[in-house]
């Protein structure tokens, strides 16, 4: 691994058994993710972005260690103590169903520290009263509920919780995505903020192309559990070189608009328990010619973007 790189990804599969056989194995897969081939750099923003079915919340869980490779391998930079415990949180989509109704806020945002059992109760509600303050929640409120906050000051806490092991990297799942657009801008310039102070690393996962183009300095695009295209944000979103990017970038003609509302094809997504042959995209290409009978690999593009296409070569 590069010095910069905090983990890799090398040609990883996740396939989950769906039908078994009269002897209990399994005979049918969903192939959620299909050699994969990504790396995560100290201090950047990824952005994850492709229609709902190409693979986004199954890389999520990959990456957090809740399902495990069926194939490839994953390489981490971290030495000692748990990656999963320390090096890895999550700030997910819903923040009222992600934070425990019973539990004041101090004890939800220190929980991953409480979780690891590393510090006693005064220390713990010091950490949760700097953190408060960090993400914009006054430390009188620290002993109230959840349901005591709107929707925008949840996510704060869900930030604040996820800030207190100090990850080595932190995956944001559509962390946007259910609030209201004037508290939405609110919470990306405050993620965009605590990641110059505290040099975090983000994974952005998102549909809204928005987003990803304000948050991310890279940026990949997801298929049917491949990445499409992998580059720059400027470039890879500004001068798109594969025909589903350009397809996503079409289809989304203002900010509040999701991908999976704007992209109106003639032809499904094809169903991922039985993957086509050659070019995942080829059936829904309006560029697919011969070759793309053929499985396509990813191939270098401009300013050091990455494409799997056989016109990009």
């Amino acid at each position: 691994m590069n010095a910069d790189e905090l983990l890799r990804l090398e040609r990883v599969q996740v396939h989950y058994p769906v039908k078994y056989n009269w002897r209990g194995r399994p005979v049918n897969f969903v192939h959620a993710l299909n050699g994969v081939d990504l790396s995560i750099r100290r201090g950047e923003t990824l952005g994850i972005v492709g229609e709902s079915g190409c693979g986004k919340s199954t890389l999520a869980q990959l990456l957090m260690g809740l399902v495990p490779a069926t194939g490839g391998e994953v390489f981490r930079a971290r030495e000692g103590g748990s990656w999963f415990g320390s090096g890895m949180q999550m700030v997910f989509q819903d923040p009222q169903s992600s934070l425990d109704p019973r539990l004041p806020i101090w004890r939800i945002i220190t929980e991953p520290v409480y979780i690891q059992k590393r510090s006693s109760e005064a220390s713990r509600r010091a950490l949760a009263a700097e953190l408060a303050e960090q993400v914009g929640i006054r430390a009188e409120y620290l002993d109230r509920l959840p349901h005591e906050f709107s929707g925008g000051q949840r996510q704060r806490i869900s930030i604040a919780r996820a800030l207190s092991s100090e990850p080595d990297i932190m995956v944001l799942d559509e962390p946007t995505s259910a609030l209201d657009i004037s508290v939405q801008a609110q919470i990306l310039n405050l993620l965009k903020a605590l990641q110059r102070q505290r040099n975090l690393t983000y994974v952005l996962i998102s549909h809204n192309v928005s987003v990803v183009r304000h948050m991310s300095d890279r940026v990949a695009v997801m298929y049917l559990g491949q990445i499409v295209e992998l580059g720059q944000t400027a470039q890879v979103l500004g001068q798109p070189a594969h025909p589903y990017t350009r397809l996503l970038l079409d289809s989304t003609p203002h900010a509040s608009r999701s991908l999976d509302e704007a992209l109106s094809l003639a032809v499904e997504l094809p169903s991922n328990r039985q993957l086509p042959t050659g070019c995942f995209f080829k059936e829904r290409c309006p560029q697919a010619c011969a070759g793309c009978e053929q499985p396509q690999a990813m191939v270098p593009g401009v300013q050091g973007s990455r494409v799997r296409c056989q016109l990009a070569r």
